[in-house]
């Protein structure tokens, strides 16, 4: 691991410890705008990461999930150099209900694309990290994806129901190609879950870009097969963007294009 990964996990460690777990199971939820929800938990998670980010590492923006569009596309249009992409709270309901899945995403944006990517996962102190060709590390170990089989009925499948487009979303439910079916509701923490082989197959259907940029980082390190697609059309969509993507992945390549068939994605 480089030193600068280290840093960003004592990052995210002092983060959980200042912002996110006192006041876990004692904390309301409110609805944006858009229908998701926050809590005084997002927000202070991500003053506290603005703040620490621009003291050690100065000079470099930050984009955050709890930002309005306009400073977001604002900061990504003018993103020449780094760029900060930071979800505080990733799994924002789950955390609000106490339900133990939810985590920080911190990824580092260079030349357009993920370099370096942290995500922790508070309730159980992992923490998942990756730097772009060098690998990616579960609490300093290295970690890659597994499968069971060649066969995806044999393999488990994380899949998001709820925001997939009609059509994919009649496929996946009539299909008994793959096995069993979980959804974690953490976007970060299925890409690094995806990433350490606690499942093999993924499809979720609007992920956001603090969503997946430290997470496909961590996937892609590790080892594991993706693709994101343009949710109107199912074009592949390799820019980063503030639009919602839909994510394909798959332990290694021999299974995403098994998954991409059994899903009728051509």
């Amino acid at each position: 691991m480089t030193t600068d990964l280290t840093q960003l996990a004592r990052i995210l460690r002092a983060t959980a410890a200042t912002a996110i777990l006192p006041n876990w199971h004692g904390i309301t939820a409110q609805h944006k705008t858009d229908g998701s929800v926050v809590t005084e938990a997002d927000l202070a998670a991500q003053r506290y990461l603005t703040e620490t980010l621009a003291r050690d590492f100065p000079g470099i923006p930050l984009l955050g999930e709890e930002m309005t569009a306009a400073e977001q596309a604002q900061l990504l249009e003018r993103a020449n150099g780094a760029l900060w992409v930071v979800d505080p709270l990733d799994g924002t309901s789950n955390y609000a209900a106490g339900f133990p899945a939810f985590s920080i995403s911190l990824a580092l944006i260079e030349g357009g694309q993920p370099t370096l990517g942290a995500i922790l996962d508070p309730v159980r102190d992992e923490c998942f990290v990756a730097a772009r060709g060098q690998g990616a590390w579960l609490n300093n170990q290295p970690i890659q994806p597994s499968a069971p089989s060649s066969k995806l009925r044999e393999n488990l499948a994380m899949v998001d129901l709820k925001r997939l487009p009609p059509a994919l979303l009649h496929r996946v439910t009539r299909q008994t190609c793959f096995g069993s079916q979980r959804y974690l509701g953490s976007v970060a923490l299925e890409w690094c879950w995806l990433a350490a082989g606690r499942f093999q197959l993924y499809l979720h259907g609007g992920q956001k870009l603090w969503d997946y940029a430290a997470g496909r980082l961590i996937a892609d390190e590790a080892g594991a097969a993706a693709w994101h697609l343009i949710p109107e059309t199912l074009a592949l969509s390799t820019t980063l963007t503030l639009e919602p993507r839909l994510a394909l992945a798959a332990a290694n390549t021999e299974l995403l294009a098994a998954w991409q068939t059994c899903l009728e994605l051509h």
